[in-house]
């Protein structure tokens, strides 16, 4: 007997229309104009987008391309782990585990995945690497959620993982990660070094120890990137590290306030030279992200790994010793002697396009780049 079962989205009709009906009926804050994003989302651009999500976006397109992806359930610890796994016809592909952010989900895959796993197809030469893609969605996230107990952090998303590639015959792995994922991801070669072949983040960042000397030497752009560790907004973890249930009753009645604190991160993360979220994503794709977290209702169960996870925030970490590939995009706060901190860089790239959604918005460099970083591990 199998010890996990094919998974299929298939979003009753009843959810489809019950989030029209609340669409339609949605009450708008007022707004002092002249703050563009400063104080949040502006109220012209989240009338559009709602408008755009009621009237356009088609759930039922992008649920069948979702199910384009094998998907598969199971159980690990008493929580149930939807995933996605497509094998590569490459008879020596690498077996990659893929894993997301918030407020991110495996939709940000959609792009990457063929790349991945069929290389030739997909217009790359005979030496790219190929790979086994395994994509979960985090426990509380999507539709691995919701979590039914405490004690769903990272360190447990992680030895998820291993139990999870260990179920599919994968003792030997890669893992690729940004966001939660650049977190999870270090995790597992802390955990098991001798399971994993390599590890690449992106949206990789340390925050300094308070020793002057490992900020010496720093270049113009290190400094600048340090800045925005400084100066970052961490009022939306603040929250769902301290109150996700709170906020849970906002987002999870609400599809206009979920999309808002959705799309207001990714305004503020994707590339700056873009001026509208829709510039930097697909904007379909972004809003299959956010109806997933709706359809779901998990966004208390997401913003509960913030929670778990708080009173270790810049707690000092062993060092992996798995080889680690670290890609830069132009809002990445990645410092490189911080990063080593934690972490045996051999693999440092830095891009003058995208951002932190990376999948997303430059699935190109992403794809190419951890293609590079593997193939120097064989």
């Amino acid at each position: 007997m199998s010890d996990h079962t094919p998974f299929r989205v298939d979003i009753p009709q009843a959810d489809v229309d019950d989030l029209h009906r609340r669409l339609d009926a949605a009450r708008f804050p007022d707004e002092v104009p002249g703050f563009g994003w400063r104080r949040g989302v502006p109220l012209d651009y989240l009338h559009k987008l709602v408008g755009y999500w009621r009237h356009t976006f088609d759930w039922r397109a992008q649920e069948a391309r979702l199910n384009q992806l094998p998907q598969f359930s199971t159980d690990i610890d008493g929580q149930r782990v939807h995933f996605l796994h497509v094998r590569s016809p490459e008879p020596d592909a690498v077996p990659l585990l893929l894993t997301h952010g918030w407020p991110g989900s495996v939709v940000e895959f959609r792009d990457i995945v063929g790349p991945l796993t069929d290389p030739r197809a997909h217009g790359a030469g005979a030496a790219a690497p190929a790979f086994h893609v395994v994509a979960p969605s985090i426990p509380g996230f999507g539709f691995s959620g919701p979590t039914t107990g405490a004690g769903w952090g990272t360190d447990r998303v992680a030895r998820a993982w291993l139990t999870l590639m260990g179920r599919l015959g994968y003792e030997r792995f890669g893992a690729q990660g940004g966001d939660t994922g650049a977190i999870v991801s270090p995790k597992l070669g802390r955990l098991a070094p001798d399971r994993l072949v390599g590890i690449h983040l992106n949206g990789a960042f340390v925050l300094p120890s308070g020793d002057p000397a490992e900020l010496a030497g720093l270049t113009e752009s290190e400094r600048a990137r340090l800045a925005k560790l400084e100066s970052y907004d961490s009022s939306y973890a603040m929250l769902q590290g301290t109150k996700p249930q709170t906020i849970a009753y906002a987002l999870t009645d609400s599809p206009v306030g979920q999309l808002a604190w959705i799309v207001e991160k990714f305004q503020e993360w994707t590339d700056p030279g873009r001026a509208l979220p829709e510039d930097a994503v697909d904007l379909d794709q972004m809003l299959t992200n956010v109806s997933v977290y709706w359809f779901t209702a998990t966004a208390g169960s997401a913003a509960r790994i913030y929670a778990e996870d708080f009173a270790a925030w810049g707690a000092p970490v062993e060092r992996s010793p798995v080889p680690t590939g670290v890609a830069v995009f132009p809002t990445d706060a990645s410092v490189r002697s911080l990063v080593e901190r934690e972490n045996t860089v051999t693999h440092w790239s830095e891009f003058d396009r995208g951002g932190h959604f990376a999948a997303m918005e430059a699935p190109d460099l992403l794809v190419d780049d951890v293609r590079a970083f593997f193939a120097a591990l064989r």
